[in-house]
């Protein structure tokens, strides 16, 4: 039994490595900043609006919604 849970564990371990930053939809805030190099303190401070369109939590948890924010970052003359 605990070597089965094993085995299904790093099968999802195993896919979770697999996708790539590129592939993703959504991007956590680390994420993001390594991407974009932008600070982390400036995307937080970005996202902490309460008109920020391009923001999206699960739980406590908060992800950027990557076309939303590239279309924003196009737009954009500075941050």
């Amino acid at each position: 039994m605990r070597l089965k849970l094993k085995m299904i564990i790093w099968k999802e371990f195993i896919l979770m490595e697999k996708i790539k930053t590129k592939d993703k939809l959504t991007l956590t805030i680390e994420e993001a900043v390594c991407l974009y190099n932008i600070g982390e303190y400036k995307l937080r401070k970005l996202t902490d609006s309460d008109n920020c369109f391009f923001e999206l939590y699960v739980g406590k948890k908060r992800f950027i919604k990557r076309k939303q924010f590239d279309d924003y970052i196009s737009k954009s003359f500075s941050i």
